[in-house]
């Protein structure tokens, strides 16, 4: 009866939740939903294998840092689910240009790889992604059920 009660009080919760940020703090692998400055729910993530400092360049294995919208959702991927951060930016193009080299591009949050999701125990606990942020699927359901796309994410060290 406890447990149906739990399950019956997330579903509510997530129904009136209205996340206008998620935050992302890279030094410590977590990201936080927020509603009205108040953290409504907090996950640890993984990152890219690489993930000090801002997304300079494509194959550079780090999570971009800055101000960006989760701009639209993907539900067919080799990963389980996924909603797209609008990486890169005008800035993030240009410093690219100067650099000579693709901004890349791509980057999700996602659940985990198609047919592995029972190793996410595990590799929640390494960043293991080219620079996407990394959720256990069941946390991905949550989060696609709590953040709507045009929410703006700030992704930070």
């Amino acid at each position: 009866m406890r447990w149906i009660l739990l399950i019956l009080m997330g579903v509510v919760s997530s129904v009136f939740a209205s996340v206008d940020l998620v935050k992302v703090d890279k030094s410590e692998r977590k990201m936080y939903l927020l509603e009205n400055d108040k953290v409504i729910k907090e996950y640890h993530v993984a990152f890219g294998a690489n993930p000090k400092g801002h997304k300079q360049q494509e194959g550079d294995e780090k999570t971009p840092e800055g101000i960006y919208t989760l701009d639209y959702t993907k539900e067919d991927s080799s990963f389980y689910r996924a909603m797209h951060i609008s990486y890169p930016n005008q800035a993030d193009v240009e410093r690219a240009k100067e650099l000579g080299v693709s901004a890349g591009g791509f980057i999700m949050i996602h659940g985990q790889r198609n047919g592995l999701s029972w190793l996410a125990p595990i590799m929640q606990q390494f960043n293991w992604t080219n620079g996407c942020i990394a959720l256990t699927n069941s946390e991905m359901d949550e989060f696609m059920a709590l953040v709507k796309v045009g929410t703006t994410i700030q992704i930070e060290w």
